[in-house]
């Protein structure tokens, strides 16, 4: 019985570290990033509001990432509003698989930029790493045709840092987890902001 107490309490403590890391991460993120995410939701909600479309792209956890945040744009976060053009380029698998199996992986994302993006678009790039080759490949595609881009990132901010418009950095820690629960708690302010901005929180149809 005392083992299992002890063994209890050791598993109890190493659940708090991990709630205390990712805590701290999204407040040292708060604290250096508020105002370029304030700059972000600007952007989203300009974009929107002029007809553009956002689309979102990583690997990993960070395509789970792109997909869970272009959904809640198209069908609805908090308030009832029309649906908002959002686009993850990270579930087209024949499109995915054909680019990697014609050209490179590398290519997977940029392709889908050079086909469906269009000047004043968003791009929201996401790389715990900052180092992606297909994010960042990407985030360049997107250069050449004027469409802003976000970088969501982790670390010193990899390779993404200077490339994309506003960069959104978690720096407070380079554990992939803590950056991706950072990035979703990101992406969920940035919905429910852009939300408000362009509805004013009001229920709509």
């Amino acid at each position: 019985m005392a083992t299992s107490r002890a063994a209890s309490s050791t598993m109890q403590t190493a659940i708090r570290e991990l709630f205390a890391a990712s805590v701290r991460a999204k407040q040292v993120f708060l604290e250096e990033n508020a105002a370029d995410l304030e700059r972000a939701i600007e952007l989203v909600a300009a974009a929107l509001a002029n007809g553009r479309k956002v689309m979102l792209f990583g690997n990993g956890g960070s395509a789970a990432d792109a997909q869970h945040i272009a959904a809640e744009f198209v069908n609805r976060f908090v308030i009832e509003r029309p649906p908002l053009p959002a686009i993850a380029l990270t579930t087209d698998s024949s499109a995915l698989t054909s680019i990697a199996n014609d050209y490179s992986y590398a290519d997977v994302f940029a392709k889908q930029v050079r086909a469906l993006g269009r000047g004043g678009d968003v791009a929201i790039a996401i790389s715990t790493s900052g180092t992606s080759p297909s994010v960042v490949r990407a985030v360049e595609a997107c250069k050449k045709l004027r469409i802003y881009t976000v970088g969501l990132t982790g670390g010193d901010g990899g390779k993404l840092r200077g490339k994309v418009d506003h960069l959104l950095n978690v720096a407070a820690s380079r554990e992939t987890a803590r950056i991706q629960e950072t990035h979703i708690l990101a992406g969920h302010v940035l919905c429910q902001l852009v939300d408000e901005k362009l509805y004013g929180g009001k229920t709509r149809q």
